[in-house]
Parts: structure tokens; sequence; C-alpha cells
């Protein structure tokens, strides 16, 4: 089983989908139920570079939909936020059990997520203190 989400930074929620198999057209899935969540608002989805990710037709598809893929450099998925949420949710959900289903694990997943969605908050300022800040944010501070 494969878990395919996406993490909305403007309220802190997960989005997700458990499919058997993890190709191009499980992830176009995913992204058409994304587009129908946000039908007016340009999307930009941050990703790794597996090959599904890159498919001619998941390629041709976004572009038509105003849909950028970000692609993160090689073996840096730890920049992707979503990288920790996975981490969380195999803490707390996965980690030390013993399901005897798919059905059963993913019914785990599932209220792991409902619980960390009910709690989520945007995260929308990333190292707030940061210099970084002052000299993106400020072009007269330079």
């Amino acid at each position: 089983m494969h878990r395919l989400a996406a993490l909305d930074l403007a309220t802190g929620e997960i989005y997700y989908r458990i499919r058997k198999r993890k190709r191009w057209r499980e992830f176009l899935g995913l992204l058409k139920a994304l587009r129908a969540r946000w039908l007016r608002k340009k999307l930009y989805v941050v990703l790794d570079n597996f090959s599904p990710h890159k498919h001619p037709n998941v390629r041709a598809w976004t572009a038509a939909h105003d849909i950028e893929l970000v692609f993160l450099p090689t073996y840096g998925s730890w920049l992707n936020w979503i990288e920790s949420e996975f981490a969380a949710l195999r803490y707390f959900a996965l980690n030390g059990t013993d399901h005897r289903s798919h059905t059963e694990q993913n019914a785990a997943i599932a209220a792991y997520v409902c619980r960390r969605n009910v709690r989520a908050e945007p995260k929308t300022r990333f190292a707030p203190d940061s210099p970084i800040r002052e000299w993106t944010e400020n072009p007269t501070a330079a």
C-alpha cells in the first residue's frame, strides 16, 4: 500500500489517499483532487524526483490546469515539509503496531490524520526570527 499526500501550508492540514500502486495515474488522481479543492488558485506542488511525478501525461495535465510542479534536488527530500509529517504519522500511527490487514492499518492512518487535522495550524511563518526574512521581506533593509 502506498500513501500519496499533500500538505496545505495555509491551513496545516494533510490531504491523502492510500492506493495499491504508486504510478503516475495514482499521482495524477491526487492532483485532480487537489485541483477540485482549490479551483481558482495556482497550485505549487513540491515533489521529490520520483519518476511518476515527471511522467509526460502528468506534466501536460498540470500545465493545462495551472499547477506548477516544484522538484527538490536529488537527495533533498528532507527539504519537503511533508516529510516530517510522514515521520510523525509513522511514529504515532504505525510504529509498534501489528495490524491484521491493510484495512485496519488504513483506519489507523485515517484516525491519526483526522486527529492531526483538527489541531492543524497554518505553516506560513517558518523561522520567523531568521535574518533571511529581513532581507527578503523588507527591500529597504539592505
